[in-house]
């Protein structure tokens, strides 16, 4: 077996049905070997590797090219024992030594035209707040991804939205930004192992010129046994499969962990969601 098809089988669950031959490049090899990065060492992330993720992540696409976002690198480790408690009391939130905190900005954007003396109303609908969430993404996707290949290890920390108001006055945001969501980044820690998460065959998220539910049922089948053998041997605190896990995230406003009232943080953030 080529290491494409053992990529494609961990990253598929060892499903040898769902790892078809398919064109690989460098690129494509490290996102197959992409992994969550719980545990860290204490050595630094240096001025040079950051800079080198920032130029990645301005390297993304940007809507308009209107940069509706920021990022803040925070290492004050005060500041980060802050940011963990915020999100839910995540143990590598306080030990990475670099966490990236990804902001929708339309701050800026805002200061631009009252500097040009333009109105700015447009900044007020939904569909720009859009922008921003969207804009951040990508540039952190790219940022992960340029961290993965300085052999830095990345998780994305969606508890930066767990207490929008307490995380905006923690890293001084102002009125038009939010935080969307966080990223450790640091060096992994050999003594924590982090293993390659299955994802559903793409009979599951690949729709050839329209969509249908049906399509996915085989797919799904198949994915809930891997994600069962997966919670298994990781020895996660998981019990049953793909499907029960998420069914039990989505059951109601109590399960979202503070979220259930993000309209109304937003709001309070300045943005009027119109």
């Amino acid at each position: 077996m080529s290491l494409v098809q053992q990529r494609l089988r961990a990253r598929y669950g060892n499903d040898a049905s769902a790892t078809p031959e398919m064109a690989c490049t460098p690129l494509i090899e490290q996102l197959l070997d992409h992994r969550s990065v719980r545990g860290y060492l204490p050595d630094p992330v240096g001025d040079d590797m950051l800079t080198a993720i920032i130029a990645a992540a301005q390297s993304a696409a940007s809507s308009s090219n209107l940069q509706a976002w920021s990022v803040i690198a925070v290492r004050d480790p005060a500041t980060r024992a802050a940011l963990a408690e915020c999100a839910g009391d995540q143990a590598h939130v306080r030990d990475a030594p670099l966490q990236l905190v990804w902001l929708a900005d339309l701050a800026r954007l805002a200061h631009v035209a009252e500097a040009a003396g333009r109105p700015a109303e447009a900044l007020d609908y939904t569909e720009m707040f859009l922008v921003g969430v969207i804009d951040a993404a990508l540039a952190a996707q790219n940022a992960a991804a340029a961290a993965e290949s300085l052999g830095l290890g990345t998780v994305y920390i969606g508890g930066m939205r767990n207490q929008p108001e307490k995380v905006a006055e923690l890293l001084a945001l102002p009125q038009r930004v939010v935080a969307v969501f966080g990223m450790c980044v640091g060096h992994p820690d050999p003594a924590h192992h982090a293993a390659v998460k299955p994802r559903p065959p793409q009979s599951v998220v690949l729709h050839h010129e329209k969509y249908s539910l049906a399509a996915q049922d085989s797919g799904i089948e198949a994915y809930n046994a891997a994600m069962a053998r997966f919670y298994d041997e990781q020895r996660m605190n998981v019990r049953g499969t793909w499907a029960v896990h998420s069914t039990k995230r989505i059951a109601g406003p109590q399960t979202l962990s503070g979220r259930d009232r993000l309209v109304e943080a937003l709001r309070t953030r300045g943005f009027r969601l119109k």
